[in-house]
């Protein structure tokens, strides 16, 4: 007697020899040439499809995060590229594992710390005072999303994700939460931070109500754009050797310090 095969249901992608459904639709008929990359990363992982708003807000978001210059994460993806230039899903690897709590990972750190003030407090009287509360309440541990390394001033990404959510009906919470505390911090800190786009990021991710274990995926999904392109102008205009040569030949050999 054949025992039967056990049956795993998915609502993602599944095959037969004559079709393709993704979402419950026609891959090729319904998809392909119809929905964005984007509407599609949104659709995917939270199983709606969004609506235009969302669609603007989201990608608003990954043209974000694709590449801020010369960061770890693309460094190494260009040196990994230089040391096995046969392996790009090596290099693209290399990158995308450097996204962490100071580069790239702020985004979820951010939409989390967010998230867990909102829940706790789902409907303030006054965003300023809660906001004024969780400043104090962190002590000296840092506010994710507070502080840029670069732009001491303001980074130019947060004024203008606030917009896109604001025109599309989309600013809910956690933009509401974190804005404040870009307004209130100075009274705890004694100094003016910029609050930065990844944790803007962070807190439109989580506005949109994408799950909060997975934002850090989104961010990693935008990088991978940009790390495509850090290592297609490898290819173009190579830098990766300059920049292991200027470490390689400016070494001095000290002795071990004793402990």
């Amino acid at each position: 007697m054949t025992a039967e095969r056990p049956v795993y249901e998915t609502a993602l992608g599944a095959s037969t020899p004559d079709t393709i459904t993704l979402l419950g639709k026609d891959l090729a008929r319904d998809v392909m040439g119809t929905v964005g990359f984007g509407e599609l990363a949104f659709w995917l992982a939270t199983q709606r499809r969004p609506s235009p708003g969302e669609t603007r807000l989201f990608e608003a978001v990954l043209a974000a995060l694709a590449d801020h210059g010369f960061t770890p994460t693309a460094i190494v993806s260009r040196l990994t590229f230089l040391s096995a230039p046969d392996s790009v899903q090596g290099a693209l690897a290399a990158g995308l594992l450097g996204g962490g709590s100071r580069f790239l990972g702020v985004t979820e750190d951010c939409g989390r710390f967010l998230n867990a003030v909102v829940r706790a407090n789902p409907e303030p009287d006054d965003w300023d005072a809660l906001a004024l509360d969780t400043v104090k309440a962190q002590g000296k541990a840092r506010i994710p999303g507070l502080g840029h390394h670069v732009h001491k001033n303001g980074d130019p990404r947060t004024p203008r994700l606030f917009e896109i959510a604001e025109e599309e009906g989309l600013a809910g919470p956690h933009l509401s939460l974190f804005a404040a505390i870009g307004r209130v911090h100075p009274q705890v800190l004694g100094k003016t931070l910029p609050l930065n786009g990844a944790g803007t990021c962070g807190a439109v991710l989580a506005d949109l109500g994408l799950p909060l274990e997975l934002l850090r995926g989104f961010a990693l999904l935008a990088r991978t754009a940009g790390l495509i392109g850090q290592l297609a102008e490898e290819l173009r205009d190579p830098v990766a050797n300059d920049i292991f040569l200027s470490v390689d030949t400016n070494t001095r050999s000290v002795a071990p310090v004793e402990e």
